[in-house]
């Protein structure tokens, strides 16, 4: 009997897990920090995981009143009808200590955004002497066409994609909106002299390398391809009066015309600054990759 109550125990723990993790899953929908460890394009996958969660919380609930729970219609060799119910109170504690961390960590803890210092980690931002193009670096970031239709924020049909990208061409003011950041930026830092003279205006964290100029700064954003394991930093440079008076992760909007200028031994495109001011942090601050549509 107390087996059997042991037992029930251990079923019911299971089950509050399950519905823990159902919980924290459906807290990060609720309140959009889903967004910030994700791309939005799984989002759909996350909602299967809180109906797996569900399922299996409804499942567990039925094992801890079950009955006859010692009697198997099959057992095979070496079972001990327990399924590790049994098992020493240490390595339940083990066990069930590495379920609870990210539970905890998940609730107790506000999800942060990337910002400046991670950037560094990364690595520099603008390109060095010794790569060999700007493209090579910017086929890590995976842009452009996905061959997967996958319905999330940064969709796009094709029309859509192409009308943007001709937009980009034409017009004389560049605006780097969130759903075409990635793509714009890949154009403007692939031929830079194709957009110089062209107004441009973006917004940005403020990223600082060591040998910048007191008037220069990288106006950045982070790209998340698949989750924010693999975020890759971007920006473009910028010149602006008492640049040092802002300090890294700053956000700004900016307006400016670009221009072409080499640095590190390399031809880059800057912003020359024009108009700028100091914003809130948007509510989602990081880009994706478009997705568009293959016919």
């Amino acid at each position: 009997m107390k087996e059997m109550v042991g037992a029930r125990f251990q079923h019911f723990l299971k089950a509050i897990l399950l519905m823990a993790f159902d919980l924290f899953f459906i807290k990060l929908h609720t309140t959009g920090d889903i967004s910030k460890y994700i791309n939005p394009k799984y989002e759909n996958m996350s909602f299967v995981a809180i109906w797996i969660f569900t399922l299996l919380f409804l499942i567990q609930l039925f094992r801890i009143w079950e009955n006859n729970r010692n009697e198997h219609a099959y057992c095979p060799p070496g079972c001990n009808h327990d399924h590790g119910d049994s098992a020493s109170v240490p390595r339940k504690l083990v066990n069930y200590s590495i379920i609870l961390f990210p539970l905890v960590t998940g609730f107790a803890l506000s999800p942060s955004v990337l910002d400046a210092s991670i950037a560094a980690n990364k690595g520099t931002v603008l390109p060095q002497s010794n790569s060999n193009s700007y493209e090579e670096e910017l086929m890590e970031y995976e842009f452009g066409y996905d061959e997967e239709v996958i319905d999330n924020d940064n969709f796009l049909s094709d029309k859509e994609y192409d009308d943007k990208m001709k937009k980009l061409e034409q017009s004389e003011l560049i605006e780097m909106k969130e759903d075409i950041f990635a793509s714009y930026y890949e154009a403007i830092s692939d031929s830079p002299v194709n957009f110089q003279g062209k107004k441009i205006k973006v917004q940005g964290f403020v990223y600082k390398e060591k040998g910048m100029r007191g008037n220069q700064l990288v106006l950045s954003r982070f790209l998340i391809t698949h989750c924010i394991a693999d975020a890759s930093i971007i920006g473009l440079m910028a010149e602006l009066e008492k640049a040092n008076e802002y300090p890294e992760d700053t956000w700004l909007e900016m307006e400016g015309t670009l221009d072409v200028m080499i640095y590190n031994g390399v031809e880059i495109p800057v912003i020359k600054a024009v108009n700028w001011k100091v914003i809130e942090e948007p509510t989602s601050p990081y880009i994706y990759p478009v997705l568009t549509k293959i016919l």
